[in-house]
């Protein structure tokens, strides 16, 4: 079963964003980041933002959850309010033609 990794961030604008999804789109994935997906949200009003990744093992998680968490606080969106890990129960897109 895949896990989620669900980060909420306090303090995060509108320009922080910009420049994350300016990078995140520009570089390619770190081989110590092995998610296989990515979901980043923002509250521009409130200024919070949720980061979900999505790892198809525990080892993923667990090498993802290493990295992260020894990430400087400029490579992140905000301050750090929460991390949860999650078991990821359904997954669905629908595409539009």
């Amino acid at each position: 079963m895949a896990l989620a990794r669900v980060v909420s961030f306090d303090g995060v604008t509108g320009e922080r964003m910009a420049e994350l999804r300016q990078r995140i789109t520009s570089e390619p994935q770190p081989d110590d980041l092995p998610a296989s997906e990515m979901l980043l949200l923002h509250d521009p009003d409130a200024g919070s933002a949720l980061a979900i990744l999505v790892f198809e093992s525990e080892q993923d998680y667990r090498t993802a959850d290493e990295t992260l968490n020894a990430m400087s606080p400029d490579e992140t969106p905000g301050s750090r309010a929460s991390v949860g890990k999650y078991q990821v129960a359904l997954r669905m897109t629908s595409e539009t033609a």
